[in-house]
């Protein structure tokens, strides 16, 4: 068993820390990113990885220069949020769990990318870490599906079950018996962090980009100068009825190319409900253009 250094902030990251002390090693320090307020006025909050560190009674630390004093000999890696200084990969050497097959989807954000861009599988790459990245030879790998309609959330903690039960495989033999790993090879992509931007919905792009963007879980629309989450939707082929962005009954959307139906929504302040519930709270004469 190995004396390690985790690095890790989300829930994403949290599988793969508690597998490590499940197989029995010894997790010497947890490395994440400082506590956030989450409101004005509120308290500040841990992490996922800091609190479950926490609950694991494991130290806990915000500071890279903490690692060489705990006398580690590898660093895990897994949604950190940062880049380790080179000064600290010479001296400890660093294995990450990435979200995508590599190099395909290098980045902060590839599971929200693979989404967007309509791809039908990806999976999980371990890597040596280095300066670049995302860029590391490649020790082990595991193809996964991506199911029909499934939210970027969902496919990330499948994700993270599956790069949790690889990494512990991949150290059953200990560090010593860890593969060099492979060069990666291929087209690479680059998976940039999702800009706010992006997630407010542009009605004139086709249905089914649209159903893509809606599955990140974050897609808006204004409505009434306020802004209206949409959930859940699905495309349909059917041509459009009016302008992009007129709702008609059953909830029906005229896009850029298709027809999206509504089916979650969540308007700003309250809680989330059936798009039918809303069309009749809202008080709509249909058809209208109302989404801008």
């Amino acid at each position: 068993m190995a004396r390690l250094a985790f690095f890790g902030t989300p829930e994403a990251a949290v599988p793969t820390l508690v597998g490590l002390v499940d197989a029995g090693h010894d997790v010497a320090l947890v490395v994440t990113r400082p506590d956030k307020r989450r409101g004005r006025g509120s308290a500040s909050m841990p992490s996922p990885v800091k609190a479950a560190a926490t609950d694991l009674g494991i130290p806990v630390s915000h500071d890279l220069g903490e690692v060489l004093s705990a006398r580690v000999e590898a660093g895990v890696v897994v949604a950190y949020g940062r880049i380790i200084p080179k000064a600290l990969l010479d001296e400890v050497p660093m294995l990450n769990v990435h979200f995508s097959l590599l190099p395909r989807w290098r980045g902060a954000a590839p599971v929200e990318r693979a989404v967007l861009a309509g791809d039908t599988e990806t999976g999980v790459s371990i890597m040596r870490l280095d300066e670049g990245i995302d860029t590391g030879p490649v020790l082990a790998r595991r193809v996964v599906a991506i199911l029909d309609g499934e939210s970027a959330p969902d496919l990330e903690e499948r994700l993270s079950r599956e790069g949790a039960d690889l990494m512990a495989r991949l150290l059953e033999a200990g560090l010593g018996a860890l593969p060099d790993g492979e060069p990666q090879s291929g087209e690479a992509t680059y998976a940039a962090k999702i800009d706010p931007g992006e997630l407010r919905i542009d009605w004139s792009r086709s249905a089914d980009e649209l159903v893509r963007l809606v599955r990140l879980g974050r897609a808006w629309t204004p409505f009434r100068s306020k802004r209206l989450l949409v959930l859940r939707a699905t495309a349909l082929p059917e041509d459009p009825k009016g302008a992009p962005g007129t709702l008609a009954p059953g909830c029906k959307v005229a896009t850029g190319n298709g027809t999206l139906v509504l089916e979650e929504v969540c308007p700003e302040g309250r809680r989330a409900m059936s798009a039918a519930e809303w069309v009749r709270g809202a008080r709509l004469e249909l058809p209208a253009l109302v989404f801008g």
